[in-house]
Formats: structure tokens, C-alpha cells, sequence
């Protein structure tokens, strides 16, 4: 399995705190069937900062603390990165990266409680550059909680969306892991990732998700697919093809929030 979205790199966020966490959330990883993490931190989001430099240089020395402890996993760089005006710009500024430093899919964080009316031009921008974004656990969102439209219509304009595995197993809560079973449901959900933190409250985990979409999906295969080969085509920086979207359901409130 392939993990998009992880803060394993050690001192740049609210991740991990040190390289010894870094390496054991590295194990149980491993240990779950994950083989490659792109490493995550925050970036752009008013309290973290991690241009392309940063995470280039801790993402090396966390490999080569991975090979002095002969943990085979493989780790790619990236970031989580919050909206904020300007995004094309910033990242060809090496602000901050896209996924993999490859230019093509970018994993983009929503403020908490508002999707500004400037996010479509920012989507534009980046399309503009080759750049899909990847809208990341928007199931923990009150917007998308109160209603899905807001989702659909970020897709429309050409983005993907990433579902967090702990909202898929409940330990979000169960208004998010409704909303989460109804993007998935509804193929509003395309991946799964850990979004990871630690290793202990908030661990890098896949497997058990997978097993939560298959129930949902009722097709290992198609469940299989948002952690194996979706996220090898992002990593290789090819076109990936999803299921349409079903059709609109009747709005449904999972939790409060307001537009």
C-alpha cells in the first residue's frame, strides 16, 4: 500500500516530535502492508512553514535513519498544503511541494470552517500549471458535513479527494465517519491515507479503512485500489481515471457547521 498523506518527518509540525517517533511509526507502518509514505508536513497554513529545501533535507536524513534500523520503507516528500492566495506562484517558488516534487498532484488543505469564494481561481491557477489537487479529508469539514454539493463542485473542476482511514474506522467520531461513508458511497472519495501524526493517537494505519470501503463499496478490488494503484499513478505523475460521481442524493446534515 501506498500512504499520500503522512507527518512522519520529525520537527516540522504537529507530527512527529523526534526521529525515534518518525522510526516507529515507520515500523507499524511497515508492519500494516504500507511499503511508501510521502512525508507531509503543514505548510502555508499561518504556523508552519516547510519550503521544498526543508522537507528535501529532513525527508534524507530520515531515510538514512530507516536504513541504519533496516526498515525498508520508502519515503517521497510532499506536503500538506493550507489554501492561501497565490498558490501557483508560492509553489514555483519552492514555497512549498507538490507530491513527489513532481509537479502534478498537490495535496491542499481547506481552512477549517469556510471554502473561500477565491478557492476556484486558485484550482484554476494550478490546473493552469499541470497541478490536480487533491482535497484532502474533506469528510472532517463542516461544509462537506452539512452538504456534499460543495464537494461535487470541487471535483468538477478537476479535483481529486482524500479520505482519512481514521474517519473510515470511527475514531473521528460518527458524524465523520457518516460523511466519509457517503463520499465513498457516492465515489466522492477517489484515496485513503493515514494522515498520520504519531504513533500512537493518530497512527499510520491502512489496512483496517481498506476493509471499511470494501464493506461500503461491496469490491475488495475497487477498495484496494484508493491505497495501490490510484496513489502509484499520482506518485508517477500520470492521468488517473475514477469512477463519475453517483448521482445527487437528498442533502443530509452529518454534523454542525454552516456555510
Amino acid at each position: 500500500m501506498i500512504d499520500l498523506h503522512c507527518h512522519i518527518l520529525p520537527g516540522l509540525d504537529d507530527g512527529a516530535g523526534s526521529m525515534e517517533e518518525s522510526l516507529s511509526m515507520a515500523r507499524m507502518a511497515l508492519e500494516d502492508g504500507i511499503k511508501t509514505i510521502v512525508a507531509t508536513p503543514h505548510t502555508l497554513d499561518g504556523l508552519h512553514t516547510n519550503p521544498l529545501d526543508r522537507v528535501s533535507r529532513t525527508a534524507g536524513l530520515l531515510r538514512e535513519a530507516l536504513a541504519g534500523q533496516g526498515i525498508a520503507l520508502e519515503i517521497r516528500v510532499g506536503a500538506d498544503v493550507h489554501l492561501c492566495p497565490g498558490m501557483a506562484e508560492r509553489i514555483g517558488n519552492g514555497d512549498a511541494t507538490t507530491i513527489d516534487n513532481a509537479g502534478k498532484y498537490l495535496l491542499l488543505e481547506l481552512p477549517p470552517q469556510t471554502i473561500p469564494e477565491r478557492m476556484r481561481n486558485e484550482i484554476f491557477s494550478l490546473k493552469l500549471l499541470g497541478i490536480t489537487p487533491i482535497i484532502t479529508h474533506p469528510e472532517r469539514h463542516p461544509v462537506m458535513q452539512r452538504d456534499q454539493g460543495a464537494l461535487r463542485d470541487l471535483i468538477s473542476l478537476g479535483s481529486l479527494v482524500q479520505v482519512t482511514a481514521m474517519s473510515l474506522t470511527g475514531e473521528f467520531g460518527g458524524p465523520v465517519m457518516s460523511c466519509a461513508e457517503m463520499m465513498v458511497r457516492d465515489r466522492l472519495a477517489h484515496l485513503i491515507a493515514t494522515d498520520a501524526h504519531s504513533a500512537e493517537s493518530r497512527p499510520p494505519l491502512l489496512s483496517r479503512a481498506v476493509e471499511a470501503a470494501e464493506a461500503i463499496l461491496g469490491n475488495l478490488d475497487e477498495a484496494k485500489r484508493m491505497v495501490t494503484q490510484l496513489p502509484a499513478a499520482i506518485l508517477a505523475g500520470n492521468p488517473v481515471e475514477v469512477p463519475a460521481p453517483a448521482r445527487v442524493r437528498k442533502s443530509r446534515s452529518f454534523g454542525k457547521g454552516s456555510w
